[in-house]
């Protein structure tokens, strides 16, 4: 079942001329289009590869079916907000509790831009929620995440950093989703990321000083 479940989610060939570097990144665009308008209930192949210009035939070439299509967007998504974290929460030239700040009011702002999309992803990923790439994909983000927790709370136990590393990375995904839901303006952006980051920064330094009086 699992390597049935891998090559599904794999690619068939991976692009190796511009051509067909600029094929894949078409279907992509459209796969966006297409989830963020249809929903994740009636993404086909077939209305991917119209709206992208090519034929079915030349998807399947690079895509063996639509769960394949919606993991690498997801893929893609998860790979973007890594890369968000490490450099964010990896820039020595700030201080620890700084960091943490930028990355609320980055992640929020994000979840608000990529809305529709973000929702959508969610609605598709019973397709490939299960498949192992999936636990790879967020191991990534995970391991930033207790780096710095290493950082933000050098005398904490391994214990408190973990949890405090998985109390944060939950409340933003899932507080993030439900403030994205509405439409907001850059000003409440900014109110509820002030007051988050706050909440996290005071949670973070009560852990530090706990563990320093001990």
């Amino acid at each position: 079942m699992t390597d049935r479940r891998k090559a599904q989610l794999s690619s068939r060939k991976q692009p190796q001329q511009a051509r067909s570097n600029d094929l894949v990144a078409a279907v992509l665009e459209a796969a966006i289009q297409v989830l963020a308008q249809e929903g994740a209930q009636r993404f086909t192949t077939t209305r991917v590869a119209e709206r992208a210009g090519v034929s079915v035939g030349s998807l399947y070439q690079y895509f063996p079916n639509k769960a394949a299509i919606l993991f690498r967007l997801q893929s893609d998504e998860w790979q973007q907000t890594t890369d968000l974290l490490r450099t964010i929460l990896e820039d020595v030239r700030k201080p620890p509790l700084t960091r943490l700040r930028i990355l609320v009011h980055a992640f929020i702002r994000s979840e608000c831009e990529e809305a529709a999309m973000r929702v959508a992803l969610n609605d598709a990923a019973p397709l490939y929620r299960d498949a192992p790439e999936v636990q790879a994909a967020k191991a990534a983000g995970e391991c930033v995440i207790q780096r710095f927790m290493l950082k933000v709370l050098p005398d904490a136990s391994k214990k408190t950093r973990a949890m405090a590393g998985e109390l944060i990375t939950a409340t933003l995904s899932a507080v993030g989703k439900d403030f994205s839901e509405s439409a907001r303006t850059p000003a409440q952006i900014k109110v509820y990321a002030d007051a988050m980051a706050d909440m996290f920064c005071a949670y973070l330094s009560s852990c530090q000083g706990s563990a320093s009086r001990k």
